[in-house]
C-alpha cells in the first residue's frame, strides 16, 4: 500500500475542511431567511449562504484540478507548487469566506493577493520548465524571458480574477470589489476603485518578489529552483509487447 506523504495530508485537510462546510452551508441555506429584517442587525441571507455553496464546490473543483490535468497531460506537480496552492484555497474560501477573514482580520485580502501574486510566479516559472523539458520541441528558454513570462502569468491571473469579482458583484448583487461601505453607501470616484487597484498592486508586488528571486536562482543555477520544477513522467511510449 502506497504511503500518503505530507503534502497529500495537507490536501486531504483542506478537502475535508471544505467537505465539511458543504454540508452546514446546505443547512443554513434552508434555515436563513429570504430578506433582511425591518428592524435588528444584518444577516446573512438564503442567496448569500447558495453563492457560498458555489464558492465551496468550485473550490473542491479546483483542488482536485491540478491532478486531474497532471494525470491527463503525464506531468508531474511539484510538491512545493502545489503546497502553495492549496494553502491559497485554504486561505481564500475557507478562511476568508466560510470563517469570514475578509470580515474579520485587518488586511486579510491584501495579504492573499500578495502570497497569489508570489505565488502564481512560481507556477509561471514552472510552466516554462515544463517547455523546456519537453523532448519534443527544442527549446532552452533565457532566464531573462522566463522571469518576464512568469511575472505576465502572475499578473494576468490576478487581473481575470478582478474580472471574476466585477462579473459577480453585479450578477449576484454582491461587494467583492468593496464599492460599497458596510452599511450599503455605495462608494464614488477613486474611492470605488480603492480595492480593485490595490488588488492589482499587491498582485504585482508578489509576482515582482518572486519573479526577481527567481531570475536570479536561474542566473547562478541554485538547485532549490528544480523544486518549482514540472517534470514529465511516461513522455516516450514503451513499446507493445507481441
Amino acid at each position: 500500500m502506497k504511503k500518503i506523504n505530507w503534502t497529500q495530508w495537507i490536501a486531504l485537510f483542506v478537502f475535508a475542511s471544505m467537505g465539511i462546510s458543504v454540508v452546514f452551508t446546505i443547512y443554513e441555506i434552508f434555515t436563513a431567511p429570504i430578506k433582511q429584517p425591518a428592524t435588528g442587525p444584518h444577516v446573512t441571507l438564503r442567496g448569500d449562504y447558495i453563492f457560498l455553496l458555489f464558492e465551496i464546490i468550485l473550490g473542491i473543483f479546483i483542488l482536485l484540478l491540478p491532478s486531474i490535468i497532471a494525470r491527463r497531460f503525464k506531468f508531474e506537480i511539484p510538491g512545493l507548487v502545489y503546497i502553495l496552492f492549496i494553502v491559497f484555497l485554504y486561505g481564500s474560501i475557507y478562511l476568508g469566506t466560510v470563517q469570514k477573514f475578509y470580515s474579520t482580520v485587518p488586511h486579510w485580502d491584501k495579504i492573499l493577493h500578495t502570497f497569489s501574486g508570489a505565488m502564481l510566479g512560481a507556477i509561471g516559472f514552472s510552466f516554462v520548465s515544463l517547455l523546456n523539458s519537453n523532448d519534443k520541441v527544442v527549446m532552452k528558454l533565457k532566464p531573462g524571458f522566463i522571469a518576464v513570462f512568469a511575472f505576465c502569468f502572475a499578473v494576468t491571473m490576478g487581473a481575470f480574477w478582478e474580472v471574476y469579482e466585477y462579473t459577480f458583484d453585479g450578477i449576484m448583487n454582491l461587494n467583492m470589489q468593496r464599492y460599497n461601505l458596510s452599511n450599503g453607501t455605495p462608494l464614488t470616484g477613486r474611492a470605488a476603485l480603492e480595492d480593485t487597484m490595490t488588488d492589482i498592486i499587491v498582485d504585482i508586488i508578489g509576482a515582482l518578489f518572486i519573479v526577481i528571486v527567481g531570475y536570479f536562482a536561474l542566473k547562478k543555477g541554485r538547485p532549490w529552483m528544480e523544486r518549482f520544477e514540472f517534470k514529465r513522467k511516461n513522455w516516450k511510449k514503451e513499446p507493445k509487447k507481441k
